[in-house]
């Protein structure tokens, strides 16, 4: 019964809001940047209209993942079979190359996630610069104040767009490794997770959505996205920059880093005032007449 309201993603590892997660980011502020602990958990944060959607939108959103978005995904197990297939079709069968099964391992977590990181830089910066992926990725956008519950503010639609996206690239990868390597390959994990992933999301990934502006200097930053700098691309001034999720090389690469030191950020949407309703959320992008 959890799951239909979301409730089971504080117990899961697997989601960002793992509230070991949740633990690690709050100590991290605890330590760093206490003082803003008082704003992220003010009235004026809280309550606010926009925060009472992410709230509301939590809850709808997981019983939509249910119903709806997951049986529309695509199985990582059928792509994995199309690119083998594909592959034995074009090039014949491949004795499999003899190596440590240890590289293989580690080069397979290494490159997986690397593959995620950029597809996910590609299609993000994507739902920026197409009109009508706009209209459905602006809704993520129209939050004027961040908390841990923001990350979800997606639309169905794009959610659908990112998980299709997984399925392809892991699968892809996958794929390719079995068809050299053979079965039987794994990524390296940590408590169940995706090591590199694990490390992510501990040290720090939920502050990326709060009023928590931790850096990690300019130095890491060109190779690293801190918490600001996704805080930054929140704001009507940054919408064009700061598309990574974990690394920063990609921006870098496209010219699409911003590294800066004001402290000031105003986050949500240009000459908007999004109304934060629901169903306006979720109809806005068919209609143009419902208000976010």
């Amino acid at each position: 019964m959890l799951e239909y309201f979301g409730l089971d993603y504080f117990f899961d590892n697997t989601k960002r809001i793992y509230f070991i997660y949740i633990f690690s980011a709050l100590l991290l502020s605890l330590i760093f940047m206490s003082k803003y602990l008082r704003i992220q958990f003010s009235k004026k944060v809280l309550f606010h209209p926009s925060a009472r959607l992410d709230y509301i939108y939590f809850l709808a959103i997981s019983l939509i993942k249910i119903l709806i978005i997951i049986p529309l995904l695509l199985n990582i197990n059928d792509v994995v079979l199309w690119i083998v297939l594909a592959l034995q079709e074009h090039f014949g069968y491949q004795e499999r190359i003899r190596t440590s099964k240890f590289l293989i391992i580690f080069f397979y977590t290494l490159v997986v996630f690397i593959a995620n990181d950029f597809s996910r830089y590609l299609l993000h910066r994507a739902m920026h610069s197409f009109a009508l992926l706009w209209r459905f990725h602006r809704i993520h956008h129209s939050a004027e104040v961040l908390n841990f519950l923001t990350f979800y503010r997606v639309h169905p639609i794009e959610n659908i767009l990112f998980g299709l996206r997984y399925a392809l690239v892991t699968g892809f990868v996958m794929g390719v490794f079995i068809y050299f390597f053979g079965a039987g390959i794994q990524a390296i994990e940590l408590l169940g997770v995706h090591v590199i992933s694990f490390f992510f999301m501990l040290f720090g990934a939920n502050l990326r959505h709060s009023h928590i502006p931790l850096r990690f200097g300019n130095t890491i930053e060109k190779w690293i996205l801190s918490p600001f700098q996704h805080q930054l691309h929140h704001t009507p001034e940054h919408l064009d920059a700061n598309f990574g999720s974990s690394l920063a090389i990609w921006d870098r690469l496209f010219a699409t880093l911003t590294i800066t030191d004001i402290h000031t950020l105003r986050f949500g949407l240009a000459n908007q005032s999004p109304r934060h309703s629901l169903w306006g959320a979720l109809l806005n992008p068919f209609y143009k007449g419902i208000k976010l």
